[in-house]
């Protein structure tokens, strides 16, 4: 069979497009008008200006309160507690992120910069425990399971900020976790009351790594908006004395 010509075959394409119904050919897209007058552009142009301000408002907020508290495992200051966030499990153990996290967290046990680990993640979930899976990767890495603590309810930054001062006592911590996130943690935890200095585990920048810190500008909003209202955690429930007995227990 001969080929087409491409005349026809452009003729064809053109009576199927006619033969569209009329409302499909009628369908316009909104444009876009800009301002035409001088004031309606300045306007417009200020009103770009302050939607960024707004926007980075609270980056900068989290950069101002915690940029001089972030130091790496060998210059932190030494403090009784240091406070490790969860960051999800595979297959029921420590994704990579997690890994790392306490990788830094038994570094600064072994090197006497903290007593006790508070262990703090998301056990919603029978099935999902991330502190009971943080607490057997550090034992395995050497620290005793007497100077581990186990937070079940740390659902978010904020929740694991405010029950580490109001339902385990602590008042100044090291906080360890990626560098993406440090300055957060920083930030919420010392306006929850736990005067804190932050350990940014270094990562490669691979796709985990971008994303993070593109999510940490959003939740920078969030996190400006919880030191102003202070809201409770999802769960906060009763004093636990975990952290004072495993630092009355040292040295037995």
């Amino acid at each position: 069979m001969p080929k087409m010509p491409r005349l026809r075959k452009a003729r064809l394409r053109l009576r199927l497009r006619l033969r569209l119904p009329t409302r499909l050919r009628e369908l316009r897209l909104p444009s876009l008008r800009l301002p035409r007058t001088r004031r309606g552009q300045r306007r417009g142009a200020q009103a770009v200006m302050v939607g960024c301000v707004l926007a980075l408002t609270p980056a900068t907020w989290m950069h101002t309160t915690a940029d001089a508290r972030i130091r790496s495992v060998a210059d932190v200051p030494a403090r009784d507690v240091a406070v490790v966030f969860g960051a999800g499990l595979r297959d029921g153990t420590p994704t990579p992120y997690l890994a790392h996290r306490l990788d830094a967290a038994a570094e600064l046990y072994e090197g006497g910069k903290v007593k006790v680990v508070l262990v703090t993640g998301d056990n919603s979930r029978e099935e999902y425990d991330e502190p009971d899976a943080m607490r057997t990767y550090l034992t395995a890495r050497g620290v005793p399971d007497g100077r581990i603590v186990s937070d079940y309810a740390g659902f978010d930054t904020w929740d694991s900020c405010v029950r580490a001062r109001k339902i385990f006592g602590v008042e100044r911590a090291v906080l360890v976790t990626q560098g993406f996130h440090v300055r957060r943690a920083v930030a919420l935890c010392r306006a929850a009351g736990v005067d804190s200095y932050g350990v940014g585990v270094a990562e490669r920048r691979d796709v985990t790594w971008y994303y993070g810190g593109v999510r940490e500008l959003a939740a920078a909003g969030k996190a400006a908006l919880d030191t102003v209202t202070r809201p409770d955690p999802h769960f906060l429930g009763p004093r636990e004395t975990g952290v004072t007995e495993a630092l009355a227990s040292e040295g037995r």
